[in-house]
């Protein structure tokens, strides 16, 4: 099959590469209303077409699917217009800047059977599905805790503030990891320069006796990525800065002796090995877009389908309505 590629910025050329290293893709348009980006992709893989006209790759029968880098408030059009010209779509993470729109895609591609592929990257990571197998084996026991700190300077975004550009990252290992689902979410964040949401601390809340938190930040003097879940038998750190251990599992937790009364209860604490496992190391990109393309040649459901990307803007929709309500806490119905 052909594939297209819209928006050849920062991510596009990414997808360009894994698109051209897949071997059942006979060849790669570029589409960039930037004629230098498309000059740029051009040098890089001489091998690739490009067009200024975003018509030409609707119209153009040989293209079979589509994937949008654009910015996210561009998504919903260039989606649609593809859908309805009967391309499979590959879209950038959040997959609309909105869940109607999210679902009126959904609905679309639906009626017209065709791949609707959020790129929600680390759901494709090696660690983070070793982190899934280590978590249905049963080995951390039951999930108490879910805790996620994103934090760097910059890169600041203009059409969307700091959870929509980087806790929708976290928000997609949570909704990955965890078997349960929140259904309420509370947050707080400020911005500093103009007036779009540069830091934020998100709170979600499960029907079990789970909690979620999220603390992001396009203002942090370091870059931090890492992800804490405690559960009642172990605990694991996922911390994707390490080069070598990036996952440890820690047997370390407490323990109730007694329970004749909330004075007399004895709280002892466990202490074990650590160990940190390996898993596969390749490339995510490389691995999710193999997925979609194998997805619109046999018509299979992939794991980030549309379904779940709207999940992650019912989130996000929620959130940002909290940090606008100084915290209220907002209901999550139907995740």
């Amino acid at each position: 099959m052909k594939i297209a590629v819209v928006g050849i910025g920062y991510w596009g050329p990414n997808l360009v590469r894994n698109f051209l290293n897949c071997r059942k893709v006979k060849g790669v348009f570029c589409c960039d209303t930037d004629k230098s980006r498309l000059e740029f992709i051009k040098k890089q893989c001489d091998s690739v077409e490009t067009t200024a006209n975003f018509d030409e790759i609707l119209n153009n029968p040989e293209i079979t699917a589509i994937a949008i880098a654009t910015p996210v408030s561009s998504h919903f059009l260039l989606a649609k217009k593809a859908l309805e010209h009967g391309k499979h779509i590959f879209i950038e993470k959040p997959i609309t800047a909105n869940v109607r729109d999210a679902q009126q895609l959904i609905n679309i591609a639906m009626e017209n059977k065709l791949t609707l592929m959020v790129d929600h990257i680390f759901v494709y990571n090696g660690a983070v599905n070793k982190i899934k197998n280590i978590i249905k084996a049963g080995e951390i026991g039951d999930i108490l805790y879910f805790d996620g700190v994103r934090v760097n300077l910059g890169l600041f975004q203009h059409d969307v503030n700091v959870i929509w550009d980087l806790a929708i990252h976290d928000l997609s290992i949570m909704d990955f990891l965890l078997p349960m689902k929140p259904v309420a979410i509370s947050a707080v964040g400020i911005g500093h320069f103009n007036h779009i949401e540069d830091m934020s601390y998100l709170t979600l809340f499960f029907k079990e006796n789970c909690i979620a938190h999220l603390h992001v930040n396009w203002l942090a003097p370091v870059k931090i990525r890492r992800i804490l879940i405690g559960g009642t038998q172990k605990m694991i750190v996922y911390d994707d800065m390490e080069t070598v251990e990036k996952i440890r599992v820690y047997d370390k937790g407490v323990e109730i002796k007694t329970k004749e009364g909330i004075y007399k209860t004895l709280i002892q604490y466990r202490t074990g090995d650590m160990s940190a496992p390996r898993f596969d190391s390749t490339e995510p990109l490389a691995m999710i877009t193999n997925e979609f393309v194998n997805c619109v040649e046999n018509g299979c459901s992939p794991i980030c389908d549309g379904t779940s990307g709207m999940r992650m803007v019912q989130i996000l929709e929620a959130a940002e309505k909290s940090i606008k309500n100084k915290g209220q806490i907002m209901e999550l119905n139907g995740l």
